[in-house]
């Protein structure tokens, strides 16, 4: 009787996997049509997200984020650059995305992925438009030198929504940056050249002061959060997994800055028209995950400061 049971039971699992395989839109249409998705969510709701701060003690900032599968690890440094003519009183910020054959089997070795030069730009531009840092404050000598922050993240899993992932590890990074980690002291040396040192040291060899002293800590305006939104007839499906994405192609990506204005919109093509109603309402769930997210950060910081 049992193994009637057990074998009645795989014999189920194989015909729904089966289902699934063949005719992928129609199974992930029924759920739509429960306004649920296929893990059990509901259609506006996002995956379980977590955030640690500091894991890698080797580097300034190492910062997992983890929302569903999807997993991420970002990791900043910092440098002192020369002042380029442009921008002779400001820093710079350059961001890296990467993603090795580990995070997805449709990654191969060899050339970078298409879609991790893509996710780099979009990171770049949404940190720079949102303002989240003035690159005022990573200037140390007007014309002559100033901080080149450095933001790599890696793509340890790929399951869907990778810009979403990316730019809270990013955004946490720079959060934990800006409550708990100091920005190096540095000074001129013997040479006139700015280098990074002990501001004991500094001062008990050459009596001066450092250059930044009493700069510590980044300040942070405001916070950029998004969510990718799946736009599928009349349906709007929140941070998909990436077999959803690959199935129903129209993806919408909205970012909201923490006071909830709006910093940019992207839509990356696919068959389904944007109409107005459809921004509003993926607008409306970008505010509520911000919430959420906003929620989930302050926790992260929170714990680490009981550290």
């Amino acid at each position: 009787m049992v193994s009637s049971n057990v074998s009645g039971d795989l014999s189920s699992e194989m015909e729904v996997d089966a289902f699934r395989c063949r005719l992928s839109l129609c199974y992930h249409e029924r759920f739509l049509h429960d306004s649920i998705c296929p893990d059990v969510r509901l259609l506006g709701r996002a995956r379980d997200t977590s955030v640690a701060l500091g894991v890698v003690s080797s580097i300034d900032e190492s910062t997992p984020v983890k929302i569903g599968c999807t997993t991420m690890l970002a990791a900043m440094k910092m440098e002192v650059m020369t002042s380029s003519k442009e921008s002779s009183d400001e820093g710079s910020i350059v961001v890296e995305f990467y993603m090795p054959p580990i995070c997805s089997p449709h990654v191969r070795p060899g050339r970078p992925a298409e879609e991790a030069t893509v996710v780099s730009k979009q990171l770049c531009d949404t940190i720079l438009s949102s303002v989240m840092i003035n690159l005022k404050e990573l200037c140390l000598v007007s014309g002559k030198a100033a901080w080149m922050t450095y933001l790599d993240i890696y793509c340890l899993d790929a399951d869907g929504s990778p810009f979403d992932v990316a730019l809270l590890s990013a955004v946490a990074a720079f959060s934990h940056s800006s409550q708990l980690v100091w920005i190096p002291v540095v000074s001129l040396n013997e040479y006139g050249r700015v280098v990074a040192v002990s501001e004991e040291y500094e001062e008990r060899k050459s009596g001066k002061e450092p250059i930044n002293k009493g700069k510590g800590k980044l300040t942070l305006s405001s916070l950029p959060f998004s969510l990718t939104c799946i736009l599928h007839k009349n349906y709007i499906m929140a941070n998909p997994i990436a077999e959803e994405e690959s199935i129903m192609e129209t993806l919408l990506t909205v970012v909201l800055d923490s006071s909830a204005q709006l910093v940019s919109l992207n839509k990356p093509g696919g068959p389904v028209l944007a109409y107005a109603s459809a921004v509003r309402d993926c607008i409306a769930l970008t505010r509520q995950r911000m919430k959420e997210l906003q929620s989930t950060l302050n926790e992260a910081i929170s714990d680490m400061e009981v550290d």
